[in-house]
């Protein structure tokens, strides 16, 4: 199975983003990719002031559906989901017919994002072409009990839809060792690792990019500098 990260800079414009989106989803698809990830938040841009929230339904969702019936690809879609419990920073699975087949709620918030969003409390594990993809969402990522977690339900992947900054006063070391760390936590218990996130200027941040796979073990499959762009391996099994 091929996957893609996908790398962008989403700004304060669900239309123009899922615009962007369909166009990325179809870039990928011509590349060979089955699965489409794509950065936190992704639809909305990293935009909190104010959270805007998106319900399934929304119009801005249709250019995405249709890119990914064209394509018969799966894409999984930041944006900030109203639910019956609150509004969640959700990674929105969208199938190969279009449809909707659930979405994984981030479920460690930074300080920030725990005053406007409720966390989520459970795992979503995605069945594509007799791979287990894993969902996790940021900072998820940094809690190694959740790629442990992840990997006892059966994942083979762990796909991570973030936004890193270059400056981070909780990651003194930088991006890359942040990069390295987080993504090895999956990739040391055998998993292949996703990584989709964003580059340029997002909200508040300067975003470090570097987005890409990596094999099970931690070595790296394929990755992105700066530039937006779509990175896309073909995971093969052991």
């Amino acid at each position: 199975m091929q996957v893609a990260a996908i790398q962008t800079t989403p700004v304060a414009d669900p239309a123009g983003n899922a615009a962007e989106h369909a166009r990325l989803i179809g870039e990928a698809a011509a590349k060979g990719a089955r699965v489409c990830a794509f950065p936190e938040l992704s639809l909305t841009g990293y935009e909190l002031h104010p959270v805007r929230p998106l319900t399934e339904d929304d119009e801005h969702w249709a250019p995405i559906r249709s890119a990914c019936a064209a394509h018969d690809a799966y894409a999984l879609v930041g944006a900030p989901l109203s639910t019956p419990d609150g509004v969640v920073i959700a990674t929105v699975v969208i199938g190969p017919t279009g449809e909707t087949l659930g979405h994984y709620a981030k479920r460690h918030l930074d300080d920030v994002e725990a005053r406007l969003f409720v966390p989520g409390d459970h795992h979503l594990l995605l069945e594509v072409d007799d791979w287990t993809l894993g969902l996790a969402v940021c900072s998820d990522a940094a809690v190694p009990s959740h790629a442990v977690e992840v990997r006892a339900g059966g994942a083979d992947v762990y796909v991570v839809s973030a936004l890193y900054p270059k400056v981070s006063a909780r990651y003194p070391r930088g991006p890359e060792a942040r990069i390295a760390e987080q993504l090895g936590h999956a990739a040391g218990l055998g998993m292949w690792a996703v990584l989709a996130q964003y580059t340029g200027r997002a909200g508040d941040y300067d975003t470090a990019g570097g987005s890409g796979v990596w094999r099970p073990g931690g070595a790296v499959d394929v990755r992105l500098g700066d530039e937006p762009g779509v990175a896309v391996a073909t995971l093969t099994r052991p």
